[in-house]
């Protein structure tokens, strides 16, 4: 599964691990993606989307309605 949320967009970061003796190595900090189950009341239907944490937060105050018609409007396929 691609660390990337279909609702906020948050992908992966890059930097370097920092070691006590100050070496660095690449390194990734990937976004606390996960794969949630959401009814769509006007789908009729349930649909599995890849949400970020921030992104649940999202679903949870804006409403899940209103999340599926911006993802729509960008042309995610659901």
């Amino acid at each position: 599964m691609a660390a990337v949320c279909q609702v906020t967009g948050a992908v992966p970061g890059f930097g370097h691990s920092i070691s006590h003796s100050h070496r660095r190595t690449k390194r990734r900090f990937d976004p606390n993606v996960q794969k949630k189950t959401y009814f769509v009341p006007s789908l009729g239907r349930n649909i599995k989307l890849n949400v970020s944490a921030k992104g649940i937060k999202v679903i949870d105050a804006r409403g899940i309605e209103s999340v599926v018609r911006d993802l729509k409007a960008k042309g995610v396929k659901l």
